[in-house]
């Protein structure tokens, strides 16, 4: 159990992050694809980009993150955004820096 986990959600972390499998593949995709949804863990994935997120007191950008937790693949780790900005337990702060790239990036912070 995390910090986390522990201080805002009494253990019960599943019931506040992850998303249903049937979010993540859509009605007319591949059997395949709705198979390999059923086997992304979100909850876990999710939990770790928005502790990362919280690691940064003043704000990150998607590179930093993805500097952060560079053992998970690219689109695993992306795909957190969306769902933990529509939760509300990150904010798009209206800032922009510029990525690796020098195409410029949200900054993005955990709500308090």
């Amino acid at each position: 159990m995390s910090l986390l986990d522990k201080t805002w959600f009494g253990g019960e972390v599943e019931k506040f992050f992850g998303s249903p499998a049937f979010k993540l593949a859509r009605k007319d995709s591949p059997p395949t694809s709705k198979q390999a949804a059923q086997g992304v863990n979100t909850t876990n994935l999710e939990q770790l980009v928005y502790e990362t997120i919280a690691s940064f007191p003043d704000g990150c950008i998607q590179d930093e993150v993805l500097a952060k937790l560079s053992g998970k693949p690219y689109s695993s780790v992306t795909a957190r955004f969306k769902g933990l900005l529509e939760k509300g337990y990150i904010e798009d702060t209206g800032l922009a820096r510029a990525g690796m790239s020098g195409i410029q990036q949200r900054v993005l912070k955990v709500k308090v």
